[in-house]
C-alpha cells in the first residue's frame, strides 16, 4: 500500500465558525457527520488553506476570520507528505502598509492597494515560506465540494483551477509559476490602462509572460494527456471521462517547440496591447485556456450530461489523479470531500469507498446521514460535528 499524504494533528485558531479546535487522527479515512450549519465544511476549508490558492471557497482572507476575532486567523497541522512530517501553518496577519508596484514615466509611485491591510503568512517547520505556492511542495491535497457540482457546466476559470491543482501534484513549482504569472498579467494590465510610457516596463512584463505563460501550458497539456491515458483504463461504475486541455499556446505546442511558443506569445501581446489596455487583461494566454470533459463512452459533453452523470465524470477524473499519484510518488493524495454522498447511488458510493481504501487515501468526508459512510465502517475514523465542536463518534458504526 503507498504512503499516504495526510493530516494527523489539526488545529483552527478564530477560523470561519471555529473559536479554537485540535484533533488528533492517523491517516486513515475522516468521515464527518452532523446537521447542517454544524461546522463541517468550515473544517474542510481550513484544511483546504494549507494548500496553494484561496481554499475550497475561494474566500478573500477576511473573510475566513470568526466574527469578533479582529480579522486574524490560524490553521497549523502535522502533516505527512513529501519528505516525511512536517509542521505547517497559515493565518492571516494585519499590516498598515501598501506595496510599491511602479513608478511611472514622470516618477510617480503607483501602489497596489488590494488586501493592503491584510497579509497571509505561511510556515513550513517554524520557517516562514515565500508564500502559499510553497505548500505544494508538502502535501498533495485534492477537493470535491457541491459548489463544484457546475464546474463542467460554468465558466473554463473554475476547471483550470482544478487542472491546476491536479499539476501541482507532480510537479510542486507549477504553483508559483501560475501565482507569477497572474500578479504580471495584473502589473501589464495596469501598465497599459495608466498609458505608461516607457515601453521597456511592457516589454519586461510580456517577456515574463511568456516565458513562464507557456511553461504553465506545458505543464497543464503533459498532465491532461497523463489523465487522459489513465482514464481510458479506467473500469468500474464511474463513467470514463475523456480530458482534452483547449487553448491557444497548448495548439502552438503541438506545432512546435515551446521556444517557438514564446516567440509567437511575446508578439501576439506586442499586437494586442491597444486592445488590452482597454478592455483590460490580455487576448491571448494560458488564462484563457480551458479543460475539455467529456463521457468516454458516449461522447457526449459533459456540460450536455445529468448532474449525476457530472458529477461521477470528476469523481473519475479525481480517482485517476489519485492512482497516478500514487504510482509516480508513491503516496496517495490527501483529500477533501464535501458531501460526497450528493448524487451518488448506493452501488457508486461504495465503489467510491472501496477505490478510497485500496489507494490507501486519507479522506475526509462530510455528511448529515452517517448511515451513507457505513460500508466504511472500521476503516474510517468517525466524528461528529456540533456547533462546531468536533468530538468522536460513540456507539457502533451505521
Amino acid at each position: 500500500m503507498p504512503r499516504r499524504d495526510a493530516v494527523v494533528r489539526l488545529t483552527l485558531t478564530d477560523f470561519r465558525s471555529y473559536r479554537g479546535q485540535r484533533l488528533l487522527v492517523d491517516d486513515r479515512p475522516v468521515v464527518l457527520t452532523g446537521p447542517n450549519g454544524a461546522g463541517k465544511t468550515n473544517l474542510l476549508e481550513a484544511i483546504s488553506m494549507l494548500a496553494p490558492g484561496r481554499g475550497l471557497r475561494r474566500s478573500r482572507l477576511g473573510e475566513l476570520s470568526r466574527i469578533g476575532a479582529e480579522g486574524s486567523w490560524a490553521v497549523a497541522a502535522q502533516a505527512r507528505g513529501r519528505g516525511g512530517p512536517h509542521d505547517i501553518g497559515t493565518g492571516l496577519v494585519r499590516v498598515a502598509a501598501t506595496r510599491t508596484d511602479h513608478n511611472d514615466a514622470n516618477g510617480n509611485a503607483h501602489l497596489n492597494s488590494d488586501d493592503a491591510d491584510e497579509r497571509r503568512i505561511v510556515k513550513i517547520d517554524g520557517r516562514p515560506a515565500r508564500g502559499a505556492s510553497a505548500l505544494a511542495e508538502v502535501l498533495a491535497m485534492r477537493w470535491l465540494t457541491p459548489r463544484m457540482d457546475r464546474l463542467l457546466v460554468d465558466a473554463a476559470a473554475p476547471r483550470r483551477r482544478f487542472l491546476d491543482r491536479l499539476v501541482f501534484g507532480f510537479d510542486p513549482s507549477h504553483a508559483r509559476r501560475v501565482n507569477e504569472y497572474e500578479r504580471v498579467l495584473r502589473q501589464r494590465a495596469r501598465l497599459l490602462r495608466e498609458g505608461v510610457r516607457d515601453v521597456a516596463w511592457i516589454a519586461a512584463a510580456e517577456e515574463t509572460m511568456s516565458a513562464t505563460g507557456v511553461a504553465i501550458a506545458v505543464a497543464r497539456r503533459d498532465a491532461a494527456a497523463r489523465l487522459a491515458n489513465a482514464l481510458s483504463f479506467a473500469t468500474g461504475p464511474f463513467p470514463r471521462a475523456a480530458v482534452a486541455i483547449n487553448g491557444v499556446i497548448e495548439n502552438w505546442l503541438g506545432d512546435g517547440s515551446a521556444l517557438d511558443a514564446e516567440v509567437r506569445f511575446r508578439a501576439a501581446l506586442q499586437a494586442s496591447r491597444a486592445r488590452d489596455g482597454a478592455a483590460g487583461g490580455a487576448a491571448v494566454g494560458p488564462h484563457r485556456s480551458d479543460l475539455v470533459v467529456s463521457h468516454g463512452e458516449t461522447g457526449l459533453a459533459a456540460a450536455q450530461c445529468s448532474t449525476g452523470e457530472q458529477k461521477a465524470l470528476l469523481i473519475s477524473i479525481l480517482l485517476a489523479d489519485a492512482r497516478l499519484h500514487a504510482v509516480r510518488h508513491g503516496s496517495a493524495p490527501l483529500l477533501l470531500l464535501d458531501e460526497i454522498g450528493a448524487h451518488l447511488d448506493a452501488v457508486r458510493r461504495e465503489a467510491l469507498f472501496a477505490e478510497l481504501l485500496d489507494l490507501g487515501v486519507q479522506a475526509w468526508l462530510t455528511g448529515t446521514d452517517r448511515r451513507l459512510f457505513a460500508p466504511l465502517g472500521a476503516r474510517a475514523q468517525w466524528l461528529v460535528v456540533e456547533e462546531s465542536r468536533v468530538s468522536p463518534q460513540l456507539g457502533s458504526y451505521p
